[in-house]
């Protein structure tokens, strides 16, 4: 039996591998002390990828201090879990939608065994570098100190070069630090037809786009949003006052073409407006509009057209027909031609049918297309009446409309990885319940405290995660009540909390403790974890999705859990009888897990092998 790793993929073991298939002249083996790994050349690798002798030449690249220590950290394997978290949910049973409370990095990371290429559209609002501490410190992020010693910024007698201000390095390289590995990751949970768009102002716009260039390719860069954010000017300001902010779109693959069938390609908006089609005369094409049949062009298209009741109308002299004269008159015989009294120009109609089902979407979002920062403080608001001002720099639900509209289906997976108070959610929530969409959301957010002078902590709030939390069950409860009959939308959610991984470090690194040792450590799970723990964590380690439905029942007094109706079947009972193994072989679920406590010795843990070797062939399983 198969034993679980119960850690993230080694991305860069992965990536190696990839490259040993296209170059295996390029990768070797090297030793570390005792143990020996695989390891790429990157001299022959850059030789082999072009057709010119290579000696040292430049690059054009974007780096900075902390770039590689960045990279290094987004490829590391941990040893953690989510841990779920039922009594903070709502409607766990049955929801389809997702809420993490951790340090996204880590839950990334998770995520990628069971949402590898299935989120369809990621939106982060990430922190805006005010040059301030950054919350998310990494394992590479560098103090002052470290900083001017990698970058020589100190003179022969050990005084500071410069002052640590906006206008050097360290203010934007612990931001970039920050955010790369986070976009890498990001990169991988897209789906090939996916989008991520990325809230930013001025401060990093710049390198923004240098990073997302780098990590999704200049080439899939879609568009650079202008969000009119609010509508007074500060008269205060120095130089300008700011009412705008950039949101970022990059494809994972865009399309080259609008006819291609793979890659991004943008929804059109739906049309709010019709008022300008009618239909008076019962035209059986239904309703229309009128248009000029002359334009400023230079087509050769100039004769003359007679009208029903005889008049003969000429081209003006500084224009001329739209359409050759083949056309007019099959418009005239269609009736698709309205006449006006007397020498009066003829108009053509535009039937709504053939108009384009929705609009394109420009890079301009004012205020009244998709809100602005008053409206987003209504949005809040409304649902906090107690507690005015409960969340700062949150993005107006119509805005995430807007992106999620241009950028999603109706089933799909929407990510946000900078959640806050969990905009993002409510806006998937109140379009499901507008059409009856199915869009899943997922939610990951660091459990940030409140201050204590704000008026959340006032509240009661102690983090920004237990205010996300109550605007998705308050829009919830809004939403449910205000949906069209019929129209059912999933305002649930399940709740998990990253957490250090459920197995003792026994489990890790048998190999260091001795038979002497190993007595003291009757089981390799951690004494506070339970059942549930258990079943989600072994659905991360097989990259089952967390929101597959999941069942527990008793069985000759064992408790059996079943996910997704057979995808995974566990009992993490102790001396678990025989005949509770026989019971489950013959469901012949596709995946099977108990725990090692669960057998008695080796003999017994053979029997479980043998026995589903014999009703259920198929069925991979895995002792913890």
């Amino acid at each position: 039996m198969d034993k679980p790793r119960f850690e993230t993929p080694d991305l860069i073991r992965r990536n190696i591998d990839k490259l040993a298939g296209l170059f295996p002249g390029c990768v070797t083996d090297v030793t570390d002390g005792n143990t020996a790994r695989r390891a790429v050349n990157f001299g022959l690798l850059k030789q082999m990828l072009s057709d010119t002798e290579l000696e040292g030449e430049e690059v054009y690249e974007f780096t900075w201090v902390g770039k590689r220590a960045s990279v290094v950290d987004a490829y590391k394997p941990i040893r953690k879990t989510l841990r779920p978290c039922p009594e903070e949910s709502r409607d766990w049973d049955h929801t389809q939608n997702l809420y993490f409370e951790g340090d996204n990095l880590d839950v990334l990371k998770l995520m990628l065994s069971s949402y590898l290429h299935a989120v369809k559209l990621i939106y982060i609002d990430p922190p805006y570098n005010t040059g301030g501490d950054l919350l998310y410190q990494d394992d590479y992020a560098m103090s002052a100190e470290e900083y001017a010693g990698e970058i020589g910024e100190r003179d022969e007698d050990g005084s500071r070069l410069f002052r640590n201000t906006d206008a050097n390095g360290r203010f934007h390289s612990d931001w970039c630090s920050m955010i790369y590995p986070r976009l890498l990751l990001a990169r991988e949970l897209l789906h090939p037809d996916g989008v991520i768009l990325i809230s930013i102002d001025d401060n990093e716009q710049a390198s923004l786009r240098k990073i997302c260039d780098e990590v999704f390719g200049g080439y899939n860069f879609i568009a650079q949003i202008v969000w009119e954010k609010v509508h007074t000017r500060k008269n205060s300001a120095i130089n300008f006052s700011s009412s705008h902010e950039y949101i970022l779109c990059y494809a994972k693959t865009r399309r080259n073409n609008i006819n291609d069938r793979e890659g991004f390609l943008r929804n059109l908006l739906p049309r709010e407006q019709t008022d300008a089609y009618h239909n008076p005369d019962n035209d059986p094409n239904g309703p229309w509009k009128t248009d000029p049949i002359t334009a400023h062009n230079y087509y050769s298209a100039d004769y003359t057209i007679t009208k029903p009741d005889g008049t003969v109308i000429k081209r003006p002299q500084d224009r001329f027909w739209a359409y050759s004269e083949a056309t007019i008159q099959k418009l005239i015989a269609s009736n698709a031609i309205v006449w006006g009294e007397g020498d009066s120009m003829p108009l053509a109609k535009r039937y709504l049918k053939d108009v384009q089902d929705g609009l394109v979407p420009t890079t301009l979002f004012t205020r009244k297309f998709a809100g602005d920062t008053s409206l987003a403080k209504r949005n809040l608001d409304e649902l906090f009446p107690e507690c005015k001002g409960i969340f700062d720099y949150s993005k107006p639900v119509k805005l995430l409309r807007r992106l999620i509209q241009i950028g999603a289906g109706k089933d799909d997976i929407i990510l946000d990885f900078f959640s806050g108070s969990s905009t993002t959610a409510q806006a998937v929530m109140e379009l499901n319940a507008e059409d009856g969409g199915q869009r899943k959301f997922i939610m990951v957010q660091l459990a940030e405290p409140c201050g204590e002078e704000s008026e959340a902590f006032k509240a009661g709030y102690r983090s920004i995660c237990e205010i996300g939390k109550e605007r998705i069950r308050r829009a919830g409860d809004q939403i449910r009540k205000a949906a069209q009959d019929g129209i059912h939308p999933d305002t649930g959610f399940r709740v998990f909390r990253l957490d250090d991984s459920n197995m003792a470090d026994v489990y890790y690194s048998a190999g260091e403790y001795d038979q002497a040792m190993l007595e003291s450590y009757v089981c390799n799970i951690k004494p506070d974890r339970t059942d549930l723990d258990l079943l989600f964590g072994c659905m991360l380690e097989w990259g089952l999705p967390l929101s597959l439905s999941c069942q527990t029942e008793r069985l000759e007094g064992c408790s059996v859990h079943t996910c997704g109706g057979g995808d995974l079947v566990a009992c993490f009972d102790a001396n678990i009888p025989e005949c509770v193994v026989r019971a489950l072989a013959q469901r012949r679920p596709r995946r099977a897990v108990f725990r090692d406590a669960g057998f008695a010795g080796s003999p017994e843990k053979i029997n479980v092998f043998e026995i589903f070797k014999l009703y259920a062939p198929d069925t991979r399983v895995k002792v913890i």
